[in-house]
């Protein structure tokens, strides 16, 4: 455990002792880190507190000579606020927590000639009930000396306070002398001792997570360059590089800075910041290009919302001019982010999250006839997320260097932050999950995405987003997991080997990560490998840049007033660092997709029949491409060729675009197209967008006449239920949208044997709104379900939409049949005994890496992967781990699991767990000062607050603790994954499991295209 992190966590457990002045030419203390001989004691007015009463103290200071930095530590019994000439600096109502600011910039030093500088602190201190205190430590460094003020006898306290008490010059000979009341370290307020204080390093300030508990990959080297001063220069959220190698960055409530780092080699304590004289801040995004600085804005509080540029206006290096080139509707996290130069270096490319509404347009790569598409009927987030926000959202749009016409390029982000381009000019989103919907199945986790022109990703507000199976979206290359993305960069032009030169470094503000992906060219997109270059607990990233100057990477930490730095990466290793030509080889694929976007947002006679044969691929990305041309021609040209279409992948999606944009009266004709396709020759993908092309028919065209529904809804029910879990929810949808008779029978059935929570959900939500053909019975299973469903775990909204689901049920009953029902709806959903909410299977025996190894590799073929997916569920690995786009995100995602581990390694894994402990998904220890532990993952910082999810299986299992609590951080040689899960399993069941696991969660692999 590291001593400076120690230093810099455990300082605020306690406070240090002060020598006093009233009013006082401040005396000195050696400087070299010795503890002040004198302490604070606690003080108060009178021998005696009474409940309910507030008092008032002051303190003047006389500086002569300059402070280099002024700390200040304070606690009260029960409430206080801290003023330091007029100014709050500090407010608490936890004595058991002190505080602690720097309060150097609001410090009065004395000026050359003008003698000495008169300041005052000043505390409003109330008490609740019982005893009360207050005790104060002002630590004021300059280059010769320490000076220290303490609270004690000498400070001046009253009941009442006039105008002007908080400021010199006031007469304050009517109050009383304050009155000690107890040393430190005295009863009732013990716990704040001259031991506390020495657990907090030898009065050092809390700093920057300190380098050794970082892990980096071997052979690089991290460096802690600055660790910013809250009080006086925030916490710090973007970053980018100018020409001559400085950064730029700013603070995320406050102004711009500028940052020379020192060289290579050098001392950190060489690093210069200086405040840019621009009255601009608040910026979520940075870029240096053409001779300026453009920010957009993020209004914390002062500066309005936009993209605005900054230049030097006597072109002297002195960025003072600022200019606001287009206003965003927009703020908060949610609200406009970063801006990149594109690759043809004359236009802007800008990301709005979700809560930013949507720009005046002057052109767009997207189709404009975006929707919400959920075919069953949407409940907003229960926690009140996003509500009412409709698509547009989460977007990306181009401008030109002067902002002044934007393109809609990309959408359907739900709060992407940053993104990148590649040598061959694609762009790269990593958008963020919404961790609220944690184990329900409209969960998606964070991921990269190819930002092809015109893209769409699906993000709509509660239960309406599209699943990335859904052919009117697109999937991403990577999922990566639960977490906070924030910046990212391709390592272009660093000094490092040249895999990471040509890898894209994604940041994780929650959980501490900064990842390498390595991208390959794979049909029309990319595939991506994702590697864990370097971790920290806490580290909350907020951006990374590579400075072409030195080669090196830098990162900054900080966001919600978390302390923050600045961090330097470079390679130390013997591998070879000269400039990476990179791959830029254009896969055929590929250059067809930039063919047909060239056709995007304009008319072309031509544009029909050239996109026609990729309707057909194999290529998703080329398929979607097809589809948008399409959508941007006159369907009257091109509604004939598609509905006779005869191949039934080019008739699927060429109906998908016609359902889109094309004249309502064509309805009619679109379905009996889609009756003619011959199901038993599709595959589960392939169904999958068959049938959405029955979802898009009906959300965007209407609902069919009752003929039509009678045929459509018989024609469906002989496919209901398959085997395939995702074909069975989209056949769902449709049959409790048509309401076709027999179809709650089946759905309850499937509902019965679901082996997950995410699949009972999906059909616990299409069933709340069919009326017709329950019978008593059916209505009683159903609203019993909830109360096993009252024992599932999930995120934040999850038991909101539990209740949402209910209520809207019980809102479409009839009144006689709700009245038949009455003891059933009475009964108010509770978690049942937890031996009711999972399988509950019997021991087989307790297995062993070695007696398993053998059999699995050569046991895999012939099995049974249905019988795999519900012992999933029944083992639990649910509950804590992703696969094929269903179960929790507190544990890696299984779905590449093939591609990455061998037998051994994934037995290990599952039989060991606490063998190897990966440093991605491993616990961290925290011990508090009163010697209480906290074991888990860190999710969530605010503040000095650090929130710590204690329970893989629920992630709502969190506690918060001060970083003034802490006294030290550890890893934990525990996996948080519990052990013995697959006792239970016999050998053929483990077997079973296994060659699921390994079947990659793909629809198209030879394995499940046997599936019906």
């Amino acid at each position: 455990m590291s001593s400076r992190w120690l230093a810099g966590v455990a300082l605020l457990l306690g406070l240090l002792g002060l020598v006093s002045a009233y009013p006082l030419i401040a005396q000195g203390l050696k400087d070299g880190g010795k503890a002040p001989g004198k302490a604070p004691q606690w003080i108060w007015l009178g021998d005696k507190a009474r409940a309910k009463q507030t008092v008032y103290f002051r303190k003047e200071i006389v500086l002569e000579h300059r402070v280099s930095e002024a700390r200040l530590y304070a606690t009260c019994d029960n409430q206080m606020t801290v003023f330091l000439n007029g100014k709050e600096i500090a407010a608490s109502d936890s004595w058991e927590s002190p505080v602690f600011r720097d309060v150097t910039r609001l410090l009065r030093s004395p000026k050359k000639g003008a003698g000495a500088a008169r300041n005052v602190i000043a505390v409003k201190a109330h008490n609740t009930e019982g005893p009360a205190g207050l005790v104060l430590r002002l630590v004021l460094d300059s280059p010769k000396k320490q000076t220290v003020i303490v609270t004690d006898g000498s400070w001046r306290a009253a009941e009442k306070a006039a105008k002007g008490w908080m400021g010199a010059g006031f007469d304050d000979s009517q109050w009383a002398a304050a009155t000690v009341v107890a040393d430190l370290g005295a009863a009732p307020w013990a716990k704040i001792t001259a031991a506390s204080l020495d657990r907090a390093g030898k009065w050092k300030r809390p700093t920057a997570t300190p380098i050794d508990l970082i892990k980096v990959k071997k052979d690089f080297k991290v460096e802690l360059l600055y660790s910013v001063p809250r009080e006086t220069q925030g916490s710090w959220v973007s970053l980018c590089v100018d020409p001559k190698g400085r950064l730029i960055t700013s603070n995320q409530y406050g102004k711009l800075y500028r940052i020379t780092p020192p060289a290579l080699g050098g001392s950190p304590e060489d690093t210069k910041v200086e405040e840019l004289p621009v009255d601009l801040g608040e910026a979520q995004g940075l870029l240096w290009a053409n001779d300026c600085l453009y920010v957009v804005v993020n209004r914390g509080s002062k500066y309005e919302s936009g993209l605005w540029r900054v230049r030097s206006s006597k072109n002297d290096d002195v960025l003072d001019s600022k200019e606001k080139l287009r206003s965003i509707d927009g703020s908060g996290e949610h609200g406009p982010h970063a801006v990149l130069l594109g690759p043809d270096r004359r236009s802007l490319y800008v990301l709005c999250g979700n809560h930013t509404r949507p720009m005046k347009l002057s052109g767009s790569l997207v189709p404009p006839v975006w929707g919400e598409d959920s075919l069953v009927p949407r409940l907003w987030d229960a926690g009140g997320h996003a509500v009412g926000i409709l698509a547009p959202a989460g977007c990306v749009y181009k401008t030109d260097l002067d902002g002044k016409d934007w393109v809609l390029v990309s959408m359907g982000y739900r709060n992407a932050y940053d993104a990148a381009f590649n040598r061959a000019g694609d762009l790269f989103v990593y958008d963020s999950d919404m961790e609220w919907d944690i184990n329900l199945p409209w969960y998606r986790p964070t991921r990269l995405c190819h930002a092809v022109p015109g893209s769409e990703f699906g993000w709509r507000g509660g239960t309406g987003k599209m699943y990335e199976y859904h052919p009117d979206n697109l999937p991403p290359v990577v999922n990566v997991g639960p977490g906070s993305p924030t910046g990212m960069v391709f390592g272009y032009g660093a000094k490092f080997p040249a895999k990471y030169q040509d890898a894209l470094f994604m940041c994780d503000w929650s959980y501490g990560k900064l990842y390498a992906v390595h991208l390959k060219a794979h049909g029309a997109t990319y595939t991506g490998d994702l590697e864990e270059f370097l971790n920290g607990s806490p580290l909350p990233l907020t951006d990374i840049v590579v400075s072409p100057k030195d080669g090196a990477l830098y990162f900054a930490i900080g966001g919600r007033n978390t302390l923050s730095g600045l961090y330097r990466v470079t390679y130390t290793g013997t591998e070879s660092t000269a400039p990476a030509k990179g791959d830029r080889t254009e896969t055929p694929q590929q250059a067809e997709r930039k063919k047909l976007e060239t056709f995007y947002g304009r008319q072309d006679p031509k544009a029909a029949l050239t996109a026609w044969p990729y309707l057909g691929s194999d290529d998703r990305f080329l398929r979607f491409a097809a589809r948008t041309v399409l959508e941007f021609q006159e369907p009257k040209t091109w509604q004939e060729k598609a509905l006779t279409e005869t191949n039934p992948v080019a008739l699927t999606d060429a109906l998908l675009g016609l359902a889109r944009v094309g004249d309502k009266v064509l309805e009619p004709r679109l379905l009996e197209a889609l009756g003619r396709v011959d199901w038993a020759k599709l595959t589960p993908p392939q169904k999958i967008d068959y049938l959405r092309a029955y979802q898009l028919t009906f959300l965007r065209m209407g609902p069919p006449d009752a003929a039509g529904k009678e045929r459509v809804g018989k024609r469906l029910d002989a496919f209901y239920p398959g085997r395939n879990r995702e074909v069975n929810v989209e056949l769902c949808k449709l049959i409790a949208y048509l309401e076709v008779h027999g179809g709650i029978a089946k759905t309850l059935a499937l509902m019965q044997k679901a082996p997950t929570q995410e699949e009972q959900i999906e059909y616990a939500l299409a069933l709340r709104t069919v009326k017709t053909g329950w019978t008593k019975k059916q209505h009683e299973e159903y609203f019993n379900w909830f109360h096993k469903a009252a024992g599932y775990r999930g995120g934040h909204s999850f038991h909101g939409f539990l209740r949402n689901i209910r209520t809207d049920a019980v809102k479409s009953l009839a009144p006689e049949a709700r009245a038949e029902l009455k003891d059933v709806l009475a009964k108010e959903p509770r978690p049942v005994d937890p031996k009711f909410t999972f399988k509950q299977r019997p021991f087989v025996k307790k297995w062993t890496v070695e007696e398993l190894v053998p059999v699995v590799e050569k046991g895999l073929k012939g099995r049974d992967f249905n019988r795999g997916h519900n012992l999933f569920g029944e083992a639990k690995c649910f509950a804590c781990h992703r696969f094929n786009n269903e179960g929790g995100g507190t544990g890696p995602d299984l779905t590449i699991v093939s591609g990455r581990f061998g037998a051994r390694d994934l037995l290990d894994s599952i039989i060991e767990p606490s063998k190897v402990v990966s440093d991605q998904y491993a616990a961290i220890v925290v011990t508090l000062g009163d010697g209480r532990l906290v074991t888990g993952r860190i999710v969530n910082l605010a503040g000095d607050g650090i929130t710590i999810n204690t329970d893989m299986l629920d992630p709502n299992k969190l506690v918060t603790v001060r970083r003034s609590e802490i006294d030290s951080i550890a890893p934990s040689k525990i996996s948080m994954m519990p052990e013995g899960l697959i006792d239970t399993l016999t050998r053929d069941e483990i077997l079973d499991l296994v060659a699921y696991l390994y079947s990659r969660g793909d629809r198209n692999h030879k394995m499940f295209r046997r599936e019906s």
